[in-house]
């Protein structure tokens, strides 16, 4: 599994953990939902940091938070 991908089952678990829909989050977040739609949907593969940290202050919680994972934790560094 890539970046993108436990980005978006983060996002989904998240939802479900603060028991909001997508769309509720895309007002929590001050984002589109057609922003959340495209993340979730793989529209959108690769959200900048800009609209992770908002995604994060819609359940509230810190960019450390979101990323502190047992998946993202066991990414590999990719080589240049």
């Amino acid at each position: 599994m890539g970046v993108y991908d436990i980005t978006v089952k983060r996002i989904r678990e998240l939802c479900k953990e603060h028991n909001i829909t997508p769309n509720a989050l895309s007002y929590a977040a001050g984002i589109s939902q057609s922003t959340i739609k495209s993340i979730l949907n793989g529209e959108s593969v690769n959200p900048g940091v800009v609209t992770i940290k908002k995604i994060c202050d819609g359940f509230d919680i810190t960019i450390g938070e979101f990323f502190n994972t047992e998946e993202f934790n066991a990414l590999e560094q990719e080589l240049k």
